[in-house]
């Protein structure tokens, strides 16, 4: 027994650190979950023209509210059904996913942009930089988003290019909150203050010998708000300010399928089945690459 624990350490001692990663995630079945169906959903939405003959914008009212394939009355033609307007649910449904995907992935990354900017500065520098940001952070935070999102989204008008504006500009201060921490604990580690030493600038620091060790925590905050964004789009979308009709949302669709919930209940099941199954995928994945990022697992 003694003997196998001591090969077994021997092996992972003289493995390469590629072959310690890849034994990280094959190992890590969340992350893989979350990989391959987050990366099904992105092929989806990619060949959606090539899955479905039907344009997801072209109504039938000859058609409306044909029942799904499991139930009785469907339609072949119609795999999934269609909606009050005689359109293919399967083809809004695969159409909808370019738009969650969309806004949850410009969203983040206007939102990254900032708020890694605005918590790196404070931690790096402190003082009055930090008194500011911290002030920022707090503003922001005595701010209800989805209030402040409604009202701006009502004001300007609910296109996709506002929604995705909105959100990116309101997720923010998870990212500055976070990077903050993560800057302070690691700016006055040896290798940085030996990087100060030598003369290197303080972009170079950042850069080379802060980001690096930081940005395991910016993966997760990026899949988290990915996801916040995703569901607050959705939010909107049902209550009639995000994305506007015909666009294919599946928070729209929804909204849509609402009035007939008791009746049909598949017009809110698909969608919202869709939803919560790409959230999970999201999370998932955050969660698995901070597991296999972690700087305590590597080596």
């Amino acid at each position: 027994m003694a003997r196998t624990i001591d090969t077994a350490a021997q092996q992972i001692r003289t493995a390469s650190p590629a072959a310690l990663l890849r034994r990280r995630i094959f190992g890590h079945y969340g992350l893989l979950f979350g990989i391959v169906v987050l990366a099904t959903i992105v092929l989806i939405a990619a060949f959606a023209p090539l899955l479905t003959a039907h344009d997801p914008y072209t109504q039938d009212l000859l058609a409306r509210m044909k029942p799904p394939f499991w139930m009785a009355g469907s339609d072949p033609d119609h795999l999934l059904g269609t909606d009050h307007l005689g359109r293919d649910y399967l083809a809004r449904l695969l159409y909808g996913a370019r738009i969650s995907l969309a806004i949850g992935v410009i969203a983040a990354l206007i939102s990254g942009l900032i708020g890694t900017a605005m918590g790196v500065a404070a931690g790096y520098f402190g003082g009055r930089v930090d008194l500011v940001v911290t002030f920022l952070i707090n503003v922001r935070l005595a701010m209800p988003v989805v209030l402040v999102a409604l009202a701006v989204v009502a004001i300007l008008d609910g296109s996709l290019q506002v929604v995705i504006m909105v959100l990116g500009l309101l997720l923010w201060d998870r990212f500055a909150v976070v990077m903050r921490s993560s800057v302070l604990q690691v700016r006055d580690l040896e290798y940085v203050n030996a990087a100060k030493a030598i003369g290197c600038s303080v972009p170079r620091v950042i850069l080379s010998e802060i980001m690096p060790n930081v940005v395991n925590n910016l993966i997760v905050v990026a899949t988290l708000e990915m996801a916040h964004a995703i569901l607050l789009e959705a939010a909107l979308s049902f209550l009639g300010l995000g994305v506007q009709p015909p666009t294919p949302s599946w928070g729209l669709m929804i909204s849509e399928g609402k009035q007939m919930l008791l009746f049909e209940p598949w017009l809110i099941a698909i969608p919202g089945v869709a939803l919560f199954v790409l959230v999970l995928a999201i999370n998932l994945l955050g969660d698995g690459l901070r597991d296999v990022s972690a700087p305590e697992n590597k080596g």
